[in-house]
């Protein structure tokens, strides 16, 4: 009996047909299809959880607008953010007497003649104790920030001010001034005093957590800002080694030079690691999986930044914002509360948490110990989404927008076309960081008397101690315009003491420099008399001479070449000159310069002495020896750009040979002078405080001002 009905099913299958569908029951099929969906679910949650390990963010939290809105406005602890903050604060603080210029403001703001560079034309420094209560502000501000007092009214206190002073001078512009200013403008809207500041203080029931978009704003900012630092790095120009060509030599690279050559650390550390570091750096402390492998990394990066290069508070500013990375409540762990009643026997943080709830309903699943466990939280909340409120809705909108501003903003240069110079855009919020180096050898201003066609040559740096304005456009025209309203201000008040005869004037540039290893070339045209010159933001600026890329297969030979003239002695040099077709390089050799030979490498010129009559024609590689004390004067002729070099030897380091041997046998500079940076840092604040408190005296009492002037040829 038993054989039979294990037999019966055997011979029913094979009288029925081979097709596994039809001989399926519906109710077969359904299971089917219930397999089949459970199978797709399954590779859907694996792909999940796989977007998931990687990016350490929920796959639902962006696959609607709504679950998107709930996640960027759940709440989470405010410790970590306050100390942010007062981290932030304090470095402002200091940036203020530095970079912002407290300590100079009698030279920035103290000299009526002075040229600013605005953004905007129409923007004006005020009188220089004006000037001085708006320093005073931004410090009220910054102070501020740091204790947490009446934050909003303090972040306005100082963001206002500084935006107004960052616009008025773009040629103090760094990447990391934009950044302060735009985290400045980023707490504005957050809840940082929430921890740690006096208004908690003052107002106890305030909540203990914030909006997570609080966090999310400043970490996208220092994210994009690492990114794109990358991005930028990722050109030939930049991986050719040519920007930072003898950073190597600094003592923070001792190590890789045990290692490898100086040349090859150049290289490969300074210019391929960094623009692979840049780039990965914050992705790799966003990935829960490599944060911890990455900190020492980030932080060794900064220290070494804040030795390598004079950029004030920023590697101090990136170090404040590497904690954001690890969660949200840390501060509460290490809190001296905790750390008290730990040493004191009492109860154990564990226990005060279940004895004394926080002062919110969500905060108990806020401030767990890391951010995993808030992001659980909000995992959780997808599964059961709730709809976000028409305020917060608006607010996600808003923040997308600054996203997406930011992200645009690097790359825009295709329609700000005046700002384009040899480089794309304005230097300062492209994050352009050390991407190109300078080597500027020639700075002429020459006023032309048009009443009687004398002609005069200024002190390129009587009106301005910087000196960007030679490598831009619309600073250079901003420059030349000043110098126009300052020489006709002199010329009101005192006709006959100046050496015009009238206003009627033209002012040239004739800028040579060298960007990254190339040769010595013209900036602007010599020939286009800037106050008749037209600049326009959204148009290319014609008067701008283009970089001579088509050169730029002669740099590795322009650095042998430079190698091989310095090796004949300590006293031998040369500069590489490149020049466009129809121009004339006017030059006069110094009696302090001796063997000076001029060699040319392509094009044709024609060379013409004062000393001389007659003039030569010279091709490529021909040779001529010049005299020391007299001016010649080279055009480049033909339809291709000339180039040359000069080699000489230096006499007055000849016979100062003793001098010299003596400063190369004094005692090397200390690797950490941290002791005279205080010192400066102390004198730097002493000063901008002693500034603020002349112009308070002035407008309160009229007491008169003492400032230092700037010297000027």
């Amino acid at each position: 009996m038993a054989s039979e009905q294990r037999s019966a099913p055997v011979g029913a299958s094979s009288n029925q047909s081979e097709n596994p569908a039809i001989n399926k029951t519906p109710e077969d099929n359904k299971v089917d299809v219930n397999k089949a969906n459970t199978s797709s679910q399954d590779g859907k949650c694996k792909l999940h959880d796989v977007f998931t390990t990687f990016t350490g963010y929920e796959w639902n939290t962006f696959t609607s607008y709504a679950n998107f809105t709930n996640w960027l406005h759940r709440p989470v602890d405010a410790s970590a953010l306050g100390v942010f903050r007062m981290l932030y604060g304090l470095a402002m603080c200091i940036d203020i007497a530095e970079e912002r210029g407290g300590s100079q403001m009698d030279i920035r703001f103290g000299e009526p003649q002075h040229c600013h560079f605005p953004l905007f034309n129409g923007m004006r420094a005020l009188s220089f104790p004006l000037m001085g209560c708006i320093y005073l502000i931004m410090w009220l501000g910054a102070l501020g920030i740091t204790l947490g007092y009446r934050f909003r009214l303090s972040c306005l206190l100082y963001i206002v001010p500084y935006w107004y002073i960052f616009l008025l001078d773009k040629p103090a512009w760094n990447n990391h001034s934009y950044l302060f200013g735009l985290v400045g403008a980023i707490l504005l809207f957050t809840h940082a005093n929430r921890y740690c500041s006096l208004d908690k203080l003052l107002q106890p029931s305030m909540p203990d957590t914030v909006p997570y978009w609080n966090y999310f704003l400043i970490k996208f900012q220092f994210f994009l800002l690492y990114m794109y630092a990358g991005l930028k790095k990722f050109t030939a120009e930049w991986l050719s080694g040519y920007a930072m060509s003898s950073l190597s030599q600094h003592w923070v690279f001792t190590p890789f030079r045990t290692l490898l050559s100086a040349e090859l650390t150049d290289l490969l550390i300074v210019h391929w690691f960094t623009a692979i570091f840049d780039f990965t750096i914050a992705f790799f402390m966003t990935w829960e999986a490599t944060r911890v492998m990455a900190t020492p990394f980030m932080i060794s990066f900064h220290l070494m930044n804040s030795r390598l290069f004079v950029i004030g508070m920023f590697p101090w500013v990136c170090l404040a914002e590497v904690p954001l990375f690890f969660g949200f409540s840390w501060p509460r762990r290490i809190s001296f509360t905790r750390l008290t009643n730990l040493a004191l026997g009492n109860k154990s943080p564990v226990q005060q948490q279940q004895t004394q709830p926080l002062s919110t309903a969500n905060t108990k699943e806020c401030v767990k110990d890391d951010a995993r466990a808030t992001d659980q939280i909000a995992a959780n909340t997808n599964k059961n989404p709730t709809s976000p409120c028409l305020t917060a809705k608006l607010r996600t909108g808003l923040i997308l927008a600054y996203c997406a501003l930011q992200l645009f903003l690097p790359y825009s240069h295709f329609i700000t076309k005046g700002y384009n110079n040899w480089t794309e855009g304005l230097y300062g919020y492209s994050w352009n960081m050390m991407v190109h180096t300078y080597d500027t050898v020639l700075t002429s201003v020459r006023l032309v008397d048009n009443n009687n066609g004398n002609v005069h040559y200024l002190d390129p740096y009587a009106f301005t101690e910087y000196d960007r304005w030679t490598k831009h456009a619309d600073m250079a025209y901003q420059y030349a315009k000043c110098i126009e309203a300052n020489i006709s201000e002199d010329y009101a008040r005192d006709p006959q003491a100046s050496p015009l005869s009238s206003t009627n004037i033209s002012i040239y540039f004739d800028i040579w420099c060298s960007m990254n290893g190339r040769f010595q070339q013209r900036v602007f045209d010599p020939r286009v008399d800037l106050l008749k010159a037209q600049w326009s933001p959204f148009k290319h600026t014609s008067w701008t001479l283009p970089l001579l890329n088509e050169l730029n297969h002669l740099r590795p030979k322009l650095k042998t070449m430079t190698h091989e003239v310095l090796a004949w002695s300590n006293y031998s040099d040369v500069i590489f000159v490149a020049d466009f077709p129809g121009l004339t390089l006017d030059n006069y050799i110094p009696a302090d310069l001796t063997n000076v030979t001029l060699t040319i490498l392509a094009g044709n010129v024609r060379y013409k002495s004062d000393d001389e009559d007659e003039s030569y024609f010279l091709t490529a590689g021909k040779s001529f020896v010049l005299k020391s004390g007299e001016t010649h004067h080279i055009t480049t002729i033909g339809q291709k750009p000339s180039s040359y070099l000069y080699t000489f030897m230096n006499k007055t380091m000849i016979d100062n040979e003793l001098l010299i041997d003596d400063y190369n046998n004094k005692q090397l500079k200390p690797w950490l002078p941290l002791w005279d940076e205080f010192r400066n840092r102390l004198k730097n604040y002493k000063q901008f405080l002693k500034h603020m408190a002349n112009c308070l005296l002035y407008l309160l009492y009229d007491v008169p001002i003492p400032m230092e002037v700037r010297k000027r040829n």
